[in-house]
């Protein structure tokens, strides 16, 4: 797999550094796969904006699965979010999957009305804009619609297996550890999974499965952990500021 990876790092990086000729064949998306040109100029290269950042790309360039653990603001979802985006594309995975636990500051989902898309769409809202922002509206919502980007709730996920595919698993401190382990036994054939979350803002009583599965896999070959800190905070320095107040009471 890693062979695998180090191909499509070259197709990547080749795709966003060719002439102008390309950019411009690259404006619109291949219709077969979504049917609709770009809605928007293609992205500028994705960049990190701290050193954080810098390692998560590297890790999702170069690991299987990839831990962005740490405190709000600091862009785990938008990068997350972002460079799946330029992968899918790009055409070099099939799909992108975004799930995250059904808990919203400590209590249950619930009744929301509409189908399951319909259900969970309000807990994927951090990844819209930032994907229609790299692919374009159009791209986006075909994508959507041919179930290219598919929002999946954590626990109707037992029984499938992930293949060719960028699976993201967002606000991961709030899973339990079989809930954890469920998810990352799921794992196929050239797949990328990057799991985000911030050890400290679980809000689920027991064990929290990030925790647990750092514990477990952080070893391991073609796991990689990015830990970012109140210093990588990009969101604004008024949050860096209210973060420290309530560690600090």
């Amino acid at each position: 797999m890693a062979k695998t990876l180090k191909y499509r790092k070259n197709q990547r990086n080749n795709s966003r550094s060719s002439g102008q000729q390309d950019r411009v064949v690259n404006q619109f998306v291949d219709p077969r796969d979504f049917d609709k040109p770009r809605t928007n100029p293609v992205p500028k290269k994705l960049e990190a904006r701290t050193e954080a950042q810098g390692q998560y790309l590297s890790a999702m360039m170069s690991a299987d699965l990839i831990f962005g653990v740490g405190p709000a603001g600091t862009g785990k979802t938008y990068v997350a979010g972002a460079w799946a985006a330029d992968q899918l594309a790009d055409r070099l995975y099939d799909r992108i999957i975004i799930t995250r636990p059904a808990v919203e500051t400590g209590s249950p989902m619930g009744f929301l009305p509409g189908e399951l898309e319909e259900k969970y769409a309000p807990f994927l809202e951090p990844f819209k804009q930032v994907m229609i922002e790299r692919m374009g509206r159009g791209a986006y919502e075909c994508a959507l619609k041919n179930e290219r980007i598919s929002p999946q709730p954590l626990a109707y996920m037992r029984g499938a297996t992930f293949k060719n595919a960028i699976v993201i698993l967002d606000e991961a401190q709030n899973t339990t550890p079989e809930e954890m382990k469920m998810f990352l036994t799921r794992i196929g054939e050239d797949c990328i999974v990057i799991v985000n979350g911030d050890i400290q803002q679980i809000d689920i009583k027991g064990a929290s499965g990030l925790v647990d599965a750092l514990n477990r896999v952080s070893h391991l070959d073609q796991v990689r952990v990015v830990e970012f800190t109140e210093d990588d905070i990009v969101r604004s320095g008024l949050v860096k500021a209210i973060l420290k107040a309530y560690r600090n009471p």
